[in-house]
């Protein structure tokens, strides 16, 4: 897929989610999406998280983190470069872009913001604004090693072709639970990362 196509259509559903028009529902909402509703938290977190997209020559690709191992949520798990939004960020995108910086060592003056995606609702109880950004080549990485165990990157071509998406399952605090993965070779990514990954390919492969 062309930039300037993800770009039209990632812009064009953040300007309607900023308007309150109407849009298509996402496929998945929350870590409850695909489990019934269950007990919800009474308060949200708001958190954002960058997706950046970077253009390689030989394709758009999908930078991913590992978490440690030793981390209080999500310990090794697959996850975008993002976090709790701080009292000093502005808004979801200062959010994201700050944590990306501290995370990986990704400056924002090789980021082009392009807009921001549904919420994203987790377990744990955060409310994650998706922030996507095309990323320009250049940039230098330098993991916080209280954090990010790995950075890596997937081509976007596998998360836009659904023969890769698949319903996992496993017991968790006594009762199954299913979720969305989307493994990448040896990289094993669910959750909520692989939930705002389905709804990103449903806004890039059938929103108008």
């Amino acid at each position: 897929m062309r930039v300037d196509e993800i770009v039209r259509r990632v812009a064009e559903r953040s300007r309607r989610l900023a308007s309150g028009l109407p849009v298509a529902s996402p496929p998945i909402g929350s870590d409850f999406s695909l489990n019934g509703v269950g007990a919800m938290p009474e308060v949200w977190r708001p958190a954002s998280v960058l997706m950046p997209l970077i253009k390689r020559e030989t394709g758009i690709t999908v930078l991913l983190t590992q978490r440690t191992e030793d981390m209080p949520s999500h310990a090794g798990q697959i996850a975008f470069p993002g976090g709790r939004r701080q009292v000093e960020d502005i808004d979801a995108t200062a959010t994201a872009l700050r944590e990306t910086e501290e995370e990986v060592g990704l400056t924002r003056d090789f980021i082009d913001v392009v807009g921001s995606l549904d919420l994203y609702r987790t377990g744990t109880g955060y409310q994650i604004t998706p922030i996507v950004g095309i990323v320009t080549p250049g940039f230098t990485m330098r993991a916080d090693p209280r954090e990010v165990a790995d950075i890596f990157e997937v081509p976007l071509d596998h998360f836009l072709d659904e023969r890769n998406h698949r319903i996992d399952s496993r017991v968790w605090q006594g009762r199954e639970r299913r979720y969305y993965a989307m493994p990448y070779g040896e990289r094993y990514i669910w959750g909520a990362t692989a939930g705002m990954l389905k709804n990103l390919h449903f806004i890039l492969t059938t929103s108008a």
